[in-house]
């Protein structure tokens, strides 16, 4: 995949593919149990990470705040507040994965996103359609997953057009990481691709 190079910006990337349609699947009790408050894993974040994504965010010009936070913020708030359930074992490895590790990931179907993919930062096409209400959120400036029709996902919402559903098999997954915190993407990575074998699920980097 090409990635726009920064110096704050460690980014990592790759393919699942999944023996079964999302709606075929039910995570298991070990994966859900990850959701919980209290729940131990390889990786913890705190204000340290915290800070380290927002100013990730910030390179150049977006505004972290309200509404526009990385998701991974929103994810420890409804684990804390035990709000967070069970959807399927895609979207909830990646929920298990970022609420651990404190770092944004994105998840679209790979069979909705066409390549060639590009990671970079968004300029004036900084928006899309983000749930089915057909609201819009506006990321310019924040780094973000291109496919052939444009910006797809970044770490605070990903597009509407590219979200997982029941019918997805196969997923394209990205780690929003910083250069910041050596060694915490590639512990995130490794610690998700673990999971997902573990599932019985089929991997590959990008």
């Amino acid at each position: 995949m090409e990635t726009q190079h920064h110096e704050l910006l460690d980014a990592a990337a790759f393919l699942t593919r999944f023996d079964a349609p999302l709606s075929e699947q039910v995570s298991p009790d070990w994966l859900q149990a990850l959701l919980s408050p209290g729940s131990e894993g390889p990786l913890t974040t705190g204000d340290d990470v915290r800070k380290a994504v927002r100013d990730l965010f910030r390179v150049a010009g977006y505004k972290p705040t309200g509404r526009g936070k990385p998701a991974s913020e929103y994810l420890v708030r409804a684990v804390s507040e035990s709000r967070l359930s069970s959807i399927n074992p895609a979207v909830d490895t990646c929920n298990a994965v970022s609420y651990h590790s404190g770092l944004p990931i994105s998840v679209v179907d790979a069979e909705l996103a066409l390549p060639p993919y590009r990671i970079g930062l968004a300029g004036e096409d900084g928006r899309y359609i983000f749930n089915r209400s057909g609201q819009e959120i506006r990321f310019e400036g924040l780094f973000c997953l291109y496919d052939s029709e444009g910006p797809c996902a970044n770490g605070v919402k990903d597009s509407q057009r590219t979200k997982t559903g029941d019918g997805t098999t196969a997923t394209l997954t990205v780690i929003w990481g910083t250069t910041a915190l050596p060694g915490r993407t590639e512990a995130a990575r490794d610690w998700y691709l673990r999971l997902l074998h573990r599932l019985g699920a089929g991997t590959e980097l990008i």
